[in-house]
């Protein structure tokens, strides 16, 4: 028992991210009604554009469309198995959030990230500060959400910092 392997599923250390490497991550996720008035009505939006399907079908787009802070939550989430799980001490923020194209009720949604730019935290020892872009497709490649995030992220173990 003692020469037994074990595998613990984490995401990446901050000296295994790469920058200019992009990481697909699958699966995806399909948005569905219960996803989308469950968030929406969580989160105290009282939008039509996201509930109310009669007023929805005279607006331009002619159907409710998913919530898009449903759709940004979701993208980075699908990111975390890969990327930070328990690897992550904090998100410093989140810029250039866009929804180029609307998601809709049985849309799904495919995450990829790029690693920008990293350093090492000079405040913080044993941390560093990673910035990445997702990007959120659907299922047919379309780019439906993009944003740039800084995040706090652990040094191995043995890397001593």
């Amino acid at each position: 028992m003692g020469d037994e392997r074990s595998i613990e599923q984490r995401g990446l250390w901050f000296e295994e991210m790469e920058e200019g490497v992009t990481y697909r991550h699958r699966p995806g996720r399909t948005a569905t009604e219960a996803d989308n008035v469950l968030f929406t009505t969580l989160t105290m939006n009282p939008q039509p554009l996201h509930l109310d399907a009669a007023w929805s079908a005279g607006q331009p787009f002619g159907e409710r469309l998913v919530n898009s802070m449903w759709t940004l939550s979701t993208l980075v989430g699908l990111s975390v198995g890969q990327l930070t799980l328990g690897t992550l001490v904090a998100n410093l923020g989140f810029s250039e959030v866009a929804f180029p194209h609307p998601v809709r009720v049985g849309d799904t949604l495919y995450a990829e990230s790029t690693i920008l730019a990293k350093r090492l935290s000079r405040s913080r020892p044993g941390v560093g500060v990673v910035e990445v872009e997702h990007r959120g497709l659907n299922q047919v490649g379309v780019l439906v959400a993009t944003c740039r995030r800084t995040m706090l992220v652990r040094l191995s173990p043995g890397a001593g910092a």
